[in-house]
């Protein structure tokens, strides 16, 4: 009884200590709260209060409750987190009614914020609007389009799903750009409010019941998540021994913070947290403090993990420990026979034995529950509904143990991103055989997005071609899907033809080889695996590069397998703006051709280095294919090509690809070439290639002294003696 009351009062003793030791959050005599919202240092409010005038906040008052105020950007604050790194504010809205169009311009240029690209998405809502988002220069950088309902009950989706409300990602490391708002020409119904914005996804999923224009129409901001970081130096300067980590509690994370000019070492930023273990404001010296995880009567540690009342919880820096104290001694009878006392030590000892057993048994049976309720959660049911049905013929593929991921990725460490997308993040990892991995999270568990995710595992699960992404396996007993494919370390081609790059730039050899192995991974994908499978999403962001820069396609999400006898499936219209063949555009059927198109864009941007939309040419040239096609008719090709390729292909050559490019975006889709033709006579204007720097050489060596022949006659459309012969054996 003795021992009971003591242990009381030492409990009541720590949780008087633990409320004494609270972490601050603001500087020392800093106001910490402006009505709801806590504001944590590095922000602050009053002089002196914040690190620097970025992250001055001011309450106004005069609201009830008061509302903090970024001053450097006049946002609403709603919420700091030093744990996360993030500050959420409310954030202007662009909209527009009838056939008005207007640009909403958001900048925050110079300051150290960037837009979330994890947490926010740009989003359309209205009917028959194109909400688009620019740079400053003009540049398009996202965009979607939301259509009308055409049914007799009216949209009432709640998720943006292209009727009457669409919604795209954001690029990373984002701090200012334009919203603009069209309506889509020759279409009925595009009256009506139509909005453009940012917002904080997790945010509009929750409150935004009804993803229609009347559901919004009298809001006037939404919630934005924005990124922040600290000037390495700047921080250095509040610690006292000018360490970056300058207490055993405190994890800083140095990084680079790119676009940024509001910084003296633009390359130096830094982010902190509190160890596991502690918790308050890593950015105040001392500001992170143990937690103790004894202290709480209702929660104690060690009877959480099923130790039993014989164990003792005692908390250390940092962390905690468990202790056995078994029951109280007590003394042992001189008279008590030796027989009894070694009969009671075995009885202990089988009964601990038992009750470990039970502990064990029950522990693996809840294991074995948990992951079958993850399995069913993540779509296992559906996957093994595919693969019973005999509709595919899919190998047995590798499934993953979920602590073997983990492992490999660090615990899924954000280090560890290589990228982010609608559908989850992708993260770099290496497994226990040395094999270097990409692993893809989902990001939420969403009923309507499991079924695109087991179709990627359906499709990749029956390719096999050097120059697409190979599925090695996945694990669908975790909290969230994942899924393992092979690294591919060299980007996209994307960045390799519209981002400048010294070190590596496309020559035209290159342009033709990738544009060869793309072209042989379609056909494959058409024609060679045994089920027919129509991609749906070709464009320069989806092709990879792997250590030799060999083409890979990925992103499987959209794609479709389709059995023999058919010809086209019908669905909701899907894909990326600039790739979208207009004849599924009209009919909502996807065939073959399809593909076709979407590649013939990819091929000129291989020619021209453009971007497929672009709001720097004129309006009737913003679509790069609508602007390739007038000048081929125009007799201009020459004055699109890309300097580079200008200078290292030969005018008969450049001139093949270009012609085949326009046949592949020929609106007529019966008259496009299949991916099997496209790549015959890609490899054509290969051998072409090799033949003319051959002959090149040789003339170099036999006739060294005479004069260069002069500039190419841009008017001239002949066509290469070697390639001509395939190419009229195509058209025929």
């Amino acid at each position: 009884m003795v021992l009971q009351l003591f242990e009381v009062v030492l409990l009541l003793w720590k949780i008087s200590t633990a409320l004494a030791q609270s972490p601050a959050l603001a500087k020392s005599g800093c106001q910490s709260q402006c009505g709801n919202v806590t504001i944590p240092y590095p922000f602050g409010i009053g002089a002196n209060c914040y690190v620097d005038e970025w992250f001055s906040i001011s309450c106004n008052e005069t609201f009830n409750p008061p509302k903090p105020f970024l001053n450097s950007t006049k946002l609403e604050v709603l919420e700091v987190s030093t744990e996360l790194g993030i500050v959420r504010v409310n954030f202007p809205v662009n909209s527009t009614c009838g056939d008005r169009s207007s640009a909403n311009v958001m900048s925050m240029e110079g300051s150290p914020f960037v837009f979330s690209q994890a947490d926010n998405r740009f989003t359309g809502v209205g009917c028959n609007n194109l909400a688009l988002m620019t740079l400053l220069n003009g540049s398009t950088i996202g965009g979607c389009l939301s259509f009308c309902f055409s049914g007799s009950t009216g949209g009432s989706s709640t998720t943006c799903n292209g009727i009457d409300c669409c919604q795209t990602t954001i690029p990373s490391d984002l701090q200012a750009f334009n919203t603009t708002i069209e309506n889509i020409e020759a279409r009925e119904n595009s009256e009506g409010c139509k909005y453009a914005f940012l917002v904080d996804q997790q945010w509009f999923e929750s409150n935004v019941r009804v993803a229609k224009a009347s559901a919004i129409q009298n809001r006037d901001n939404f919630p934005v998540v924005l990124e922040w970081r600290i000037d390495r130096w700047k921080y250095d300067s509040l610690v006292t021994n000018k360490s970056i980590s300058f207490n055993n509690s405190t994890l800083c994370e140095s990084g680079v913070l790119i676009n940024s000019t509001s910084f003296s070492n633009q390359t130096s930023v830094v982010r902190c947290s509190c160890k596991r273990g502690y918790e308050g404001n890593p950015y105040l010296p001392e500001g992170c403090l143990d937690i103790d995880e004894c202290a709480d009567p209702k929660n104690i540690p060690c009877l959480q993990e099923n130790l039993g009342p014989t164990f003792t919880c005692k908390n250390t820096e940092g962390s905690y420990e468990c202790h056995f104290y078994g029951p109280p001694e007590k003394k042992k009878s001189a008279v008590k026979p030796v027989l009894i006392g070694i009969g009671a030590s075995l009885g202990l000892l089988l009964v601990l034995a038992g009750a470990w057993w039970l502990y064990k048994v029950g522990k693996e049976r809840n294991n074995v529950k948990r992951r079958a309720k993850f399995f069913k959660q993540n779509g296992g049911l559906l996957l093994q509904e595919q693969l019973s049905s005999g509709e595919v013929n899919v190998e047995k593929i590798k499934l993953f143990d979920p602590k073997e991921l983990e492992k490999a990725t660090d615990h899924f460490n954000v280090n560890r991103i290589l990228g982010q997308g609608g559908q989850g993040t992708v993260y770099k990892g290496m497994l226990t055989d040395g094999r270097i991995v990409a692993v893809k999270r989902s990001k939420v568990v969403d009923e309507g997005k499991l079924r695109p995710f087991i179709n990627e595992i359906v499709i990749l699960s029956q390719l096999n071609h050097r120059n697409v992404v190979k599925l090695l396996g996945c694990c669908l007993e975790t909290e969230v899907p994942l899924l393992v494919y092979e690294f591919v370390p060299n980007g996209t081609l994307f960045e390799y033809i519209h981002e400048d790059n010294e070190e590596f730039p496309l020559t035209w050899d290159m342009r033709v080889r990738i544009a060869i192995e793309v072209a042989g991974a379609l056909f494959y994908l058409h024609s060679a695996a045994s089920i027919p499978i129509y991609h749906r999403d070709i464009k320069s962001t989806n092709i990879l590069l792997d250590d030799k820069y060999r083409a890979k396609v990925a992103d499987f999400g959209t794609s479709r397998s389709i059995s023999i006898d058919q010809t086209h499936v019908t669905t909701i219209v899907q894909g990326t703006f600039g790739y979208l063949d207009p004849e599924y555009f009209q009919s909502s059927q996807f065939t073959e051709k399809s593909d076709v198109y979407s590649f013939g864009v990819v091929l000129v941007e291989l020619l021209t280095s453009q971007k497929p939309i672009s709001f720097t040419r004129s309006e009737q040239g913003r679509s790069l294919a609508t602007y390739f096609i007038l000048s081929m008719e125009e007799n201009r090709l020459f004055d699109i090509v890309d300097v580079r390729v200008m200078k290292e292909g030969s005018k008969d050559q450049i001139v093949a690809v270009a012609n085949l490019a326009k046949r592949c975006l020929d609106l007529n889709g019966k008259r496009r070439p299949t991916m099997k033709e496209v790549a015959m006579e890609l490899e054509g204007t290969q051998k072409a290639v090799k033949a003319s720097h051959v002959e090149q050489n040789h003339e170099e060596i036999g006739y060294v002294g005479n004069e260069v022949t002069g500039p190419w006659d841009v008017a001239s459309t002949s066509t290469s003696t070697d390639v001509l012969p395939l190419l009229s054996s195509k058209s025929r």
